[in-house]
């Protein structure tokens, strides 16, 4: 397989064959994000993609597939579908593909378009949310408003693709931390995905957001305060059947929960670790990565 730079996938994509189609991320301008800092965005030649599937086929039976780099979804619609054409030729065992995408590049494409991506196989889209809070999502460059999110959500869900999409606590610092945590609680409320994943933050050198830490602008709640935001951004978000979890490394305190049928267990778990201030619970600085 021919992989350009450093690869990353969800959690949830671990058993998954990585099949690069885009180099990089089309935004690329967020202040917290270092991953693709030294990559120039660029779509992979079809024939640099068919090659690698032609590999592929030979490993024996593959059931999932995940669309590396950062947001396959910008790939200009006549193209994507020719990419997952070949895939479903190439591996027809197949059973599910998924992409990380911004919202900008849903945007681009027409509730019909989405559905046809998963007529072609795509049935999971993770979706970088990372705030709800609308001076934050400014603030970190996101590039993408708390209206078009939810736009971008409503696209996805109804064109009948799972939506996973990503928190990361911590993110509005100190002084922002209960707006940060209950602006995502509302935003994702709205947005109704099948899955949320809580991620915690941890400062990349060489970003904005680290040189601003550096330099005592930022200041990052301690560990309590992170499962604090987490607490808030559960008990007072509304999902008709979402899966949250908060098992990334990055995380203090592994969680799984099937909302809303698990909340008041879930809450009582986190409540407790907060009353007893029990960092004993949580994961070892050490153990923590992205």
């Amino acid at each position: 397989m021919d992989y350009e730079g450093l690869i990353i996938r969800p959690p949830s994509e671990a058993y998954s064959l990585l099949l690069q189609v885009t180099v990089g991320c089309s935004h690329n301008r967020c202040t917290f994000c270092g991953t693709y800092r030294q990559k120039k965005f660029k779509i992979k030649p079809v024939e640099q993609i068919e090659k690698d599937l032609r590999e592929a086929r030979s490993y024996g039976r593959i059931e999932k597939l995940f669309l590396c780099d950062g947001d396959a979804m910008i790939i200009p619609q006549p193209r994507l579908e020719e990419i997952l054409l070949m895939i479903k030729r190439y591996l027809p065992t197949l059973e599910r593909i998924g992409s990380y995408a911004n919202t900008k590049s849903v945007l681009r494409k027409s509730v019909e378009d989405i559905k046809r991506l998963r007529e072609l196989g795509l049935k999971i889209i993770y979706l970088g949310v990372e705030t709800g809070n609308a001076e934050l999502l400014k603030k970190i460059h996101k590039g993408a408003t708390r209206e078009q999110m939810i736009e971008a959500a409503r696209r996805i869900r109804e064109a009948g693709i799972q939506l996973s999409a990503t928190v990361i606590l911590g993110i509005g610092g100190i002084e922002k931390s209960i707006e940060h945590a209950m602006d995502t609680a509302s935003l994702l409320s709205e947005m109704d995905p099948d899955y949320v994943g809580a991620l915690t933050l941890m400062l990349v050198p060489q970003t904005e957001l680290f040189d601003d830490y550096i330099a005592g602008r930022f200041v990052l709640p301690d560990k309590i305060g992170f499962i604090r935001e987490l607490y808030l951004m559960i008990a007072n978000a509304n999902f008709t059947d979402c899966y949250f979890t908060s098992n990334h490394a990055s995380n203090y305190l592994p969680i799984k929960a099937r909302l809303p049928g698990q909340k008041e267990k879930i809450l009582n778990l986190i409540g407790s670790v907060i009353e007893d201030n029990d960092v004993g619970r949580m994961r070892p600085e050490y153990l923590r990565g992205l």
